[in-house]
């Protein structure tokens, strides 16, 4: 029995033994939810915390109590005060001129503004984290000093992104602010992980993603590295399209065979990521893609090998391989493959066969051009089968995970905006499809000497995110509130961020592309005890993403009455009515609100992408994406402490649904779920496909077949493990 001094406060240590046993879960969990006092002794923390069984699921609701008390005794020291959740306009006046809160705050928002804002706060939301949420929380995303100490704490991070983002309204600007920190404080969504951190402090930009398209030319490629290194010291995930950039061995200026191809512009990259380190916090992350049908593709797939020539390998890079229909037709068919340079088609056809793709399944302009190199005489394809070149993008997802894949016909086939340009490949997570092209450059020198250099820009994609909590939104009956909040604080972040780079800005300003996406299906599945392996999943998947969709689609329309709609939205499928007739919305709700579009438009050229937000999702106590759960209960091991994971709402209800974990899950159905959830979704969707690395290569081949042919845009990681999987039948079929 540890003692400590008498205090008016309740006795944790006493509470935990006393209450904490297997037979009184419900009162461990009254007894978490009264205490309230403030933080004890580390060493009495340390034994409190001994004391609990982390086997028992309640374990992370007392640890949060605890880690709560401490870091309001800490506030409290901090500020002189004995009320932990104080004077708020004081609060955020006094970090702003300290340099922890951009000025912004106290410039645009009046002293009676800040005073009524600060009656938003509700401290009794903290006891909504898990412990792992709120340690995540205050670990890496609160407002800290230059020591790194926290001068925040949750309900202000929530209230002060709920500022940030909404300080340009112009009505109702206080009303706004209200419902976004509602949505946000009772975890029914998350920001993405850089307006989670960097919102209403001074530096740092809002997005999460950027995709650049590298154009064939030695200023292109260098001009692209510097952008990348900018995006990346502010912490954005980079995917570059290398598809344009010559092969090895093509001409350059007429001397053939004087191309090095793409590998050094990778290795090149990949220094970059290393060395623009983000102060040191992690090293950059790019993602490069290539078509399959590029004469470099082979060596692209062992960039990331863990033996042969190093000098031929990239291991801190990602890697994404573009595919047409119909390369995946001669995958099934065993059929041949070839390869070409994709400097000599431009050359000598006079265009390029990356700007084509085809219209329909079967058939369209991308296998015609394709068909035209092939015949060309003067072209220099190489032939390879089919299979051979599928071979070595699974031996490289079974090793290394990568690399990614990109059903590019199916993406711009479902792309909105189609009338103003074509989308090359996604992002560093696989769920951005957006417009692309390569920003070119030109120098000249003026009458007085002054050399000026321009720069024509392409479309420099932005993600800008953020995710449905569905665990939490679905049960609560909020969603079309909470979308039309998320949709418009997306749709602010636009005009609130400062990007580096600044035809992602001009990008940005054109197509107004914005992420929401969703987290927690697995948590909201074991919530129904509907089992993962089940037709009922999969019918959910589709009535649940398509309601998401329309909330979506309706509050940017909503968006576009009040602020107007993109500019590029005359002629795009939203404007025409394509977008509804090719995913076949035919119900009352969706003609109304087909017809309303016509009439005013959309604020957002692209509006959903579900992310792999796996930091977010832990903060929000959920699971992540549209993944199964690792298992019901395993330690995470950090590199300063290891922590027990248990699946949110573990019980003896819920344990059927989890028990059926990542890697024993048939992934058959988690492809049919995913096509489902793919049809609403404008954009597409960090899907994972979790295997042993003792699958049979015809049965991952058909798991990729079944992706592509169910319509689904890419897939992300193949992640597979020696474990756990005794029983999985389904690998061995």
């Amino acid at each position: 029995m540890v003692t400590t001094k008498q205090t008016d406060q309740p006795d944790i240590l006493s509470a935990l033994e006393q209450e904490f046993t297997a037979d009184k879960i419900a009162p461990l969990r009254r007894a978490a939810e009264d205490y309230s006092g403030p933080a004890l002794p580390q060493h009495l923390i340390r034994e409190a915390l001994g004391r609990v069984d982390e086997t028992e699921t309640y374990w992370t609701d007392v640890a949060a109590r605890i880690l709560l008390a401490q870091l309001y005794r800490e506030q409290k020291e901090r500020r002189g005060t004995e009320e932990v959740y104080g004077d708020f306009a004081h609060h955020v006046r006094t970090q702003a001129e300290a340099g922890f809160y951009t000025t912004a705050l106290t410039e645009q928002y009046s002293e009676r503004e800040l005073r009524e804002i600060g009656t938003f706060l509700d401290p009794s939301r903290d006891r909504l984290f898990t412990y792992t949420g709120l340690k995540t929380l205050t670990d890496r995303y609160v407002a800290t000093d230059f020591n790194k100490k926290p001068v925040e704490l949750p309900q202000e991070r929530w209230l002060v992104i709920a500022m940030t983002l909404m300080r340009n309204e112009t009505e109702d600007r206080l009303g706004k602010i209200e419902e976004a920190y509602w949505a946000l404080s009772n975890l029914y969504m998350t920001v993405a992980t850089p307006t989670l951190a960097n919102a209403g402090k001074p530096h740092g930009q809002l997005s999460s993603c950027f995709i650049d398209t590298v154009d064939d030319s030695l200023q292109g490629i260098y001009d692209s590295n510097t952008d990348i290194a900018n995006l990346s010291k502010y912490g954005g995930g980079i995917g570059v399209y290398m598809g344009k950039v010559r092969s090895r061995g093509a001409a350059i200026r007429g001397f053939k065979g004087a191309s090095s191809g793409v590998l050094p512009w990778i290795k090149q990259l990949n220094n970059t990521a290393v060395s623009v380190d983000q102060l040191g916090q992690r090293q950059g992350a790019v993602a490069v893609y290539l078509d399959v049908w590029h004469k470099d593709i082979l060596t692209f797939l062992d960039l990331k090998l863990n033996n042969g020539d190093e000098r031929l390998r990239a291991h801190d890079i990602f890697t994404g391989v573009c595919l047409p229909d119909l390369f995946m037709e001669q995958v099934d068919a065993r059929g041949d493959w070839h390869l070409f340079d994709p400097h000599e088609v431009r050359t000598v056809m006079g265009w390029s066969l990356e700007d084509f793709y085809d219209e329909e399944r079967g058939s369209g302009s991308f296998r015609e051009r394709y068909a035209e190199c092939v015949a060309h005489p003067d072209i220099h394809s190489e032939k390879v089968p089919a299979i051979d070149i599928m071979k070595r993008v699974m031996r490289s997802q079974l090793e290394t995970g990568v690399p990614f894949m990109f059903y590019r016909d199916e993406v711009n086939r479902m792309n909105a905006n189609k009338h103003e340009g074509i989308i090359y490949s996604s992002n560093l997570c696989s769920e951005i499809a957006q417009n692309m092209s390569a920003t070119s450059a030109s120098q000249e020198v003026l009458e007085d000497g002054v050399i000026v250099s321009r720069r024509t820009p392409g479309d420099f994609v932005v993600c800008n995110l953020s995710s449905i909590n569905l665990g939490k939104a679905v049960p609560a009956g909020v969603l079309g509130r909470l979308i039309d909040i998320q949709v418009r604080m997306l749709d602010n972040v636009i005009d609130l961020n400062k990007i580096p780079v600044l035809q992602a800005q001009v990008t940005n300003g054109r197509y107004r592309g914005i992420g929401l996406g969703t987290f927690g299906w697995h948590h909201l599945l074991a919530q129904n005890n509907i089992q993962w392996e089940s037709e009922e999943a999969v019918e959910l998947a589709d009535s649940l993403y398509e309601d998401i969709a329309y909330y979506t689609i309706r509050a940017s329309a909503k968006l576009a009455r009040e602020k107007g709609a993109y500019p590029l939205f005359s002629g795009s499928d939203w404007q025409t009515g394509t977008y509804f007739e090719r995913r076949g919305y035919e119900e009352e709700r969706w003609e109304t609100l087909r017809a309303e579009v016509g009439r005013s438009g959309v604020r957002n050229g692209y509006m959903m992408a579900v992310a792999p937000n796996s930091s977010t999702s832990v903060i929000a106590g959920s699971t992540a994406s549209i993944d199964p759960v690792f298992k019901p209960f395993y330690h995470e091991e950090k590199k300063d402490y290891k922590l027990p994971v248990v699946a949110p709402d573990l019980d003896h209800r819920t344990y059927d649904v989890y028990r059926r974990s990542a890697y024993i899950v048939d992934q058959r159905w988690s492809v049919r779920q995913n096509a489902a959830r793919q049809r609403h979704i404008d954009q597409s969707i960090s899907f994972n496909l979790y295997v042993p690395n003792t699958i049979r290569a015809s049965v991952l081949l058909d798991l990729h077949l079944q992706a592509w042919k169910s319509g689904m845009k890419t897939t992300y990681y193949t992640r597979s493990t020696a474990s756990d999987v005794e029983e999985c039948e389904w690998c061995q079929s």
